[in-house]
């Protein structure tokens, strides 16, 4: 059994993101927009190149010399903009390279054990087992070589610094050539492919007006565009800005970022088109102080509701300071199937019921388990479990850590992450047929989100066992099997609650008292016949 992590309260979100359209744009302003973000996605990707190309040698100089030729052909802040925008890809493609690095070891190093198995080997819980034919070992053979391969060049690749980033999208780039699934024609891919490379954004700095030099948002919601000094003669207002006819008023968090641009503080903007709808959107970012976490001793004081995250559905429980369940359980739907956007609407939805009862309950944590299937969803691992290896792939959980922890971070709730070894197995071994009634169906979801909360409580997942009799020779003894919450092993197999085996002989193999004589003769056992003593014989 392996060793089991501590919970921990997950830090709440750094930034915030708001979102209103451009809407009553006029032919000029859309024209000049096209402009500017063609113009200065050319830019972007002349840059991100350049990046790519110095790899691991890039320095504060290199940065330097980056931004000064971007400056000659636009303006100091743009340049800034863009350098920034092609290290956060740089990074992001290297922290993907590494992920796929680790996922093709995963791969190799099981078919390496299966292939070393005989034809036929059963596999246990934790270990697949041997293939099952000749035929299938083969492919099998050639497939270790084929990751192999892939292995040592992505390992070259992450030595030298090579990243391979494609501004766009891959997905986008590799549906010009199926555009009769996708349903598009080749129109249409031209103006989302070059809507999705132009670059329209600029970040904040703090102290110049409204937050933002570049794009501006005034408190009134009108917004202007400094533009890059060979598109200057597009501006119609003075020092060579741009204002669209269109405002824009956020109405989610509207307030505070109207308190950010009165204050002058930093805001990053980004406009972009949505081609399948044929509307622009402006974003505003901008950064929150930090704040402190709460300490874990301090989340659990009110008790807690543990998730377990499925497929289809969070299967949740609420449980008091003690870790003891409390009402009914509750199930919050969702499904992932269709587009990406309602897929998210679906994890919004589900997310926001939740949160609404944690706060009917009075709850101040959350409990979930910190899941990642980076190495369980590789066709190795399980073989031909398609179905199974689809449905891990189909549990959201990197987009729901993040939209549970920005969602709760609102309604000050507190997430708890803990380990999710074991959570559906012991839940469903010690929670589901106890708390299982005529009125209550337990399912081993339902009871998974039990053994989630305790372990977030920091309680041992089992029950309280029952003490033993009062007739007995030691009495009562100890109370329950229960372990304090510093004992180490606490989560392992322990042994009976009394001294002596369930057979009657203790571990050592030696009883620590004979049985006791009988108490009537016809209670004894039979075991030898009278015989009369020879001396005391009548011959």
């Amino acid at each position: 059994m392996r060793v089991l992590a501590v919970p921990f309260v997950v830090p709440g979100p750094s930034g915030v993101a708001v979102r209103d359209r451009l809407k009553h744009l006029t032919p000029e302003d859309e024209r000049v927009l096209r402009a500017v973000g063609g113009y200065q996605g050319v830019l972007a990707s002349a840059d991100l190149k350049i990046r790519c190309g110095q790899g691991l040698e890039h320095g504060a100089d290199t940065w330097a010399a980056r931004k000064r030729g971007l400056t000659k052909v636009s303006s100091s802040r743009i340049a800034g903009a863009i350098t920034k925008a092609s290290h956060d890809q740089w990074a992001l493609g290297r922290r993907g390279q590494a992920a796929h690095v680790r996922s093709l070891e995963a791969g190799i190093r099981t078919l390496r054990h299966r292939l070393s198995l005989p034809l036929g080997a059963k596999g246990t819980k934790r270990e697949a087992g041997g293939y099952r034919s000749k035929g299938e070992w083969f492919r099998k053979s050639r497939r270790l070589a084929d990751l192999e391969t892939r292995h040592t060049a992505a390992v070259t690749d992450w030595r030298a610094g090579r990243v391979r980033v494609v501004r766009g999208g891959k997905r986008l780039l590799n549906t010009r050539h199926h555009l009769a699934a996708a349903g598009l024609t080749v129109e249409q891919w031209r103006g989302r492919w070059e809507a999705e490379r132009w670059f329209l954004g600029a970040d904040g700095e703090s102290g110049k007006r409204f937050g933002n030099e570049t794009i501006r948002v005034t408190p009134t919601g009108q917004v202007s565009i400094k533009l890059p000094a060979p598109l200057a003669h597009l501006a119609n207002t003075k020092h060579g800005r741009y204002t669209l006819a269109s405002t824009v008023m956020f109405a989610h968090r509207g307030v505070e970022w109207a308190d950010r641009v009165q204050a002058n503080r930093a805001v990053a903007y980004r406009i972009h088109l949505d081609t399948v709808r044929g509307r622009w959107y402006l974003t505003a970012y901008w950064q929150r102080p930090l704040v402190r976490t709460v300490p874990w001793e301090a989340a659990r004081t009110g008790g807690v509701i543990g998730v377990d995250t499925n497929a289809d559905h969070f299967a949740a429980y609420r449980l008091d300071t003690h870790g003891n369940p409390v009402g009914e359980p509750h199930r919050f739907a969702y499904d992932l199937s269709g587009t990406t956007t309602h897929r998210d609407a679906q994890i919004r939805h589900a997310l926001t019921r939740l949160l609404h009862w944690a706060k009917q309950c009075g709850v101040p944590a959350i409990g979930i388990e910190d899941l990642d299937f980076s190495s369980e969803k590789t066709r190795e691992k399980h073989g031909r479990r398609k179905r199974f290896r689809q449905l891990i792939s189909g549990i959201p959980t990197g987009k729901l850590k993040a939209r549970l922890v920005s969602m709760a971070a609102e309604q000050g709730l507190v997430i708890v992450a803990v380990d999710p070894a074991y959570t559906s197995m012991w839940g469903g071994q010690h929670w589901q047929k106890p708390l299982t009634t005529p009125r209550r169906k337990m399912s081993r979801h339902d009871a998974a989100g039990i053994a989630i909360g305790r372990r977030a409580l920091g309680h041992p997942i089992r029950r309280r066992t029952t003490p033993p009799p009062h007739d007995r020779r030691d009495r009562v003894g100890h109370r329950t099997a229960q372990a304090a919450p510093g004992a180490r092993e606490r989560e392992g197999t322990r042994p009976p609650a009394t001294d002596h085996a369930p057979a009657g002989v203790p571990p050592s193999g030696t009883r620590k008292r004979q049985p006791s004589a009988p108490k009537t003769v016809r209670d004894a056992p039979r075991t030898h016949q009278w015989v009369q003593h020879p001396l005391m014989h009548p011959g």
